[in-house]
């Protein structure tokens, strides 16, 4: 375990040198959906709609809870197995119609995590690796960051779809690592869901953890190294600052 990742520990208390081990920073990994973005209100919405008209659940609108436990940051495959056990090929093609629907919704109602474009000029102007990492089928993926304005900022979309093992395995993350040629034990990974966290820390990196919907509770069982509210917090640029400090003095000393 890293010394920042052992120091979550500690936390709240000195929250803003969890990040300052990775110096010199490399690279920052994301997963997108609620983390670039706040679209689980639109997968929720297209999942109780599609599930309302086949009767699921005795007509009953799946709720937040349900959505959390069985379908946030969790690949298709997993889902499908999750909403319908005994009819895996059913459940795929319910996931399959989501998918258009959600399209549709994300189309005209995808808005960015509160903060993003600052941490984008920060990651740009530092000239750190970048990869997005998800769950999400690649027309999803792709959109969303189309929708956001951020295809030209990734060095790398990784799928799991495209991975043996998709989240919470590391694969992805690890992939990930491969592909922008970066060290674990100086990049960081942002997430929003527990299978996302689990997968980032079985990976060996410091997730920080974004409280976009799931509660903080619940992702802290996952053991992020710190928990922000979005990419404006300031805990988060405190966090930050402290490694740039670090970076720059370990540069000076060199």
């Amino acid at each position: 375990m890293t010394a920042s990742a052992s120091s979550a520990e500690n936390a709240p208390h000195d929250s803003k040198t969890l990040l300052s081990g990775l110096a010199p920073l490399e690279a920052v990994l994301f997963d997108v959906d609620g983390t670039l973005c706040d679209s689980d209100p639109l997968h929720h919405h297209a999942f109780r709609e599609l599930l309302l008209e086949i009767g699921y659940n005795g007509g009953v609108p799946i709720d937040e809870d349900f959505f959390i436990e069985n379908i946030a940051g969790k690949h298709n495959d997993d889902i499908a197995r999750a909403i319908f056990p005994d009819d895996f090929e059913r459940g795929l093609k319910l996931t399959e119609e989501k998918e258009v629907v959600f399209r549709r919704l994300a189309s005209e109602q995808l808005k960015p995590v509160d903060g993003l474009y600052e941490l984008k000029k920060w990651i740009q102007d530092r000239g750190l690796k970048r990869a997005a990492v998800t769950n999400a089928p690649r027309p999803n993926a792709e959109l969303m960051i189309s929708l956001l304005g951020l295809s030209d900022f990734f060095d790398a979309v990784i799928l799991g779809d495209e991975c043996d093992h998709a989240k919470p395995h590391p694969e992805p993350y690890l992939k990930a690592l491969e592909v922008l040629k970066a060290s674990k034990d100086h990049t960081f990974i942002f997430e929003d869901s527990v299978s996302g966290i689990k997968a980032g820390v079985a990976a060996g990196m410091p997730v920080v953890g974004i409280t976009t919907r799931n509660q903080e509770h619940l992702l802290m069982e996952a053991k992020p190294t710190l928990i922000v509210k979005d990419y404006a917090d300031p805990k988060l640029w405190e966090a930050l600052e402290e490694l740039d400090k670090k970076g720059s003095n370990a540069t000076n000393e060199g």
